[in-house]
């Protein structure tokens, strides 16, 4: 479904940053395209919180490219980073990995039993991978290839000549004091955290200042690959520099014009590639809005490269339901892999695109999926109706698809909550599965359990993996005879208006009227009163009810939706249950 385009007057934020983005890059950059950007660190698994930086840039890209324009999304794969920590509960990694801390992440191991060559190459695997299911489209850029093929040589031998300027700049911060940490909800940056002897007010590193002056490079060891490294002297006209290693002692002097192994401070490395790249739009996190911080700081050092600071908001926290925040540093976070195991990747899209950048929001992995699913499609009926609002309706669409086309969908995208309950009763077997779900509307059955795929899969992925053993349904295996027999006249009459009906109701609809009607007609009222209509004693005789049906039929107060448990026992298992 595409997306018409839109005027500023819309309340869809990606088509006024869009407008914006078009507007500047005419400005700064005639004829050529529209250049938008993202950067990932692969030091560990990539986040939740670090796909807004990929899908703020991909939407706005995708609009611009929906009219007509050429558009490049560049992904800065940031794998010449430093090696910082060891990431907690990643498996195939114990202590001994700490042994290349400073080394860059393509220079460390991948762990144990990776199919991956390195430590950046295993964990930008199963980004790409998400990416590509989620229907982004990008150029990706390997920060290690970039750099040790010399492609930034001249803009090193640049920042090297201008480091003066480039103090300059960094010196109006180092002097403030920096901010006292809060506990923030927020991604986290990993540039901008515990980087190397960093100097700056938010804690980054800026680069080496010492007796031989400040040098905004830094090399790695020739030695032991670290980055624990002190440029001692450089001359501007030979470009010999030299350096020495405090972890293992190696000192040597090399020519910068033909050297590789090393890269500019992030500080300065960014705002160099908006330079070279001639980037117009990347977003950044809240880390980076404080004084000093490397978006401010590099607002004012890209000017150095002949360069503008890109157009971009701020992007807020996105968390995880039960979770303050994540940190690919810290390991245990779902990544947007674990997230498409248990939904669609039209769903993952729609939370990023209908909040605006600015705004937080939360991605269930608990039970709130479940209503996430229902709103989602809610708001699909509205669209196929046309009653849908027009903000609501750029975002479904942003959602269901790119420029390129739509994504794969479920061909019979039946209730989240149900497939989820059908998975939980039958305990992954595909025919009682596809008996139930066949049952759900006797006048157009299921053929097979594909056109209830992939949203029936993930739906059994979210029971098996994030549904606590206590609040799985285990139908019972005999009645409880001691319950039956202990029911009084209205009980057991209540069962026998249920089971009378069973046959003639065996539907979903049909089923939910009936199990809602019983508590009515036992009151003297028809089963189709509405709520208007009966006294407010009804709803909780009809709780009471539910109660008994959960008790024979599952031995709890609560389970799944009646309706949906009862097709799933099948009508012969009902009745014996039931004390028929």
């Amino acid at each position: 479904m595409p997306i018409v385009a839109q005027s500023t007057e819309t309340t869809d934020w990606v088509s006024r940053f869009a407008d914006e983005v078009i507007e500047e890059s005419e400005r700064r950059a005639p004829g050529k395209p529209v250049v938008v950007a993202s950067g990932l660190s692969p030091s560990g698994p990539i986040h939740l919180g670090n796909l807004r930086e990929v899908m703020t840039p991909h939407l706005v890209a995708d609009e611009v490219r929906r009219r007509g324009h050429r558009v490049r999304h560049l992904i800065s794969w940031d794998d010449y980073d430093r090696y910082r920590k060891v990431p907690a509960d990643v498996p195939g990694v114990d202590k001994t990995w700490s042994e290349h801390i400073g080394k860059p992440l393509t220079s460390v191991p991948a762990p144990k039993g990776s199919a991956h060559p390195n430590w950046a190459e295993h964990f930008k695997a199963a980004m790409v991978e998400s990416l590509a299911e989620m229907g982004v489209e990008f150029d990706g850029i390997s920060q290690t290839a970039q750099y040790t093929s010399g492609v930034y040589r001249e803009q090193i031998l640049h920042a090297m000549k201008h480091r003066g300027d480039i103090d300059a700049i960094l010196g109006q911060y180092r002097t403030k004091k920096a901010p006292a940490k809060k506990q923030q909800q927020k991604p986290v940056d990993e540039a901008e955290l515990e980087a190397a002897e960093g100097s700056g007010a938010a804690g980054e590193d800026d680069g080496s200042s010492g007796a031989a002056g400040y040098f905004p490079y830094k090399p790695y060891c020739g030695n032991c690959e670290k980055d624990f490294t002190t440029v001692t002297s450089y001359d501007d006209d030979s470009t010999e520099l030299t350096y020495a290693c405090t972890e293992c002692g190696f000192s040597e002097t090399v020519r910068l014009n033909e050297f590789n192994r090393g890269k500019l401070v992030w500080k300065v490395d960014w705002p160099m590639r908006w330079a070279y790249e001639g980037v117009i739009f990347e977003p950044s996190g809240v880390d980076h809005s404080s004084p000093g911080s490397s978006f401010q700081v590099g607002g004012q050092i890209v000017g150095i490269f002949g360069g503008e600071q890109p157009i971009g908001p701020m992007y807020a926290f996105v968390g995880i339901s039960g979770m303050a925040k994540m940190s690919s540093s810290k390991g245990g976070v779902p990544t947007p892999g674990d997230a498409l195991k248990i939904m669609e990747p039209q769903l993952l899209r729609w939370l990023y695109a209908r909040r605006r950048p600015n705004q937080s929001f939360k991605i269930a992995f608990d039970q709130e999926i479940q209503r996430l699913y229902d709103e989602w499609d809610r708001l699909d009926a509205k669209v196929d109706d046309g009653s849908a609002l027009p903000g609501d309706v750029a975002a479904h669409s942003r959602a269901v698809g790119t420029a390129g086309g739509e994504l794969p969908r479920t061909p019979r995208p039946l209730p989240y909550r149900t497939l989820a309950s059908v998975a939980d009763i039958t305990g992954g077997h595909a025919d009682q599965a596809l008996r139930i779900l066949s049952d759900l509307d006797p006048s157009i059955p299921l053929g097979s359990l594909d056109e209830a795929r992939p949203r029936y899969d993930k739906a059994e992925a979210w029971i098996n993996n994030h549904v606590p053993a206590d609040q799985r349904t285990i139908v019972r295996a005999e009645p409880d005879a001691e319950l039956l027999k202990s029911l009084d006249e209205q009980g057991q009459r209540s069962l026998r208006l249920l089971l009378d009906g069973l046959a003639a109701n065996w539907s979903l609809d049909g089923l939910t009227h009936l199990v809602y009607g019983v508590p009515k007609v036992q009151a003297g009222f028809s089963a189709d009163a509405t709520p208007k209509e009966l006294p407010p004693e009804i709803k909780t005789a009809q709780r009471s009810f539910f109660a008994l049906l959960y008790h024979l039929l599952v031995g709890r107060d609560t389970g799944p939706r009646l309706p949906t448990l009862l097709l799933a026992v099948g009508q012969d298992r009902v009745r014996a249950l039931l004390g028929e």
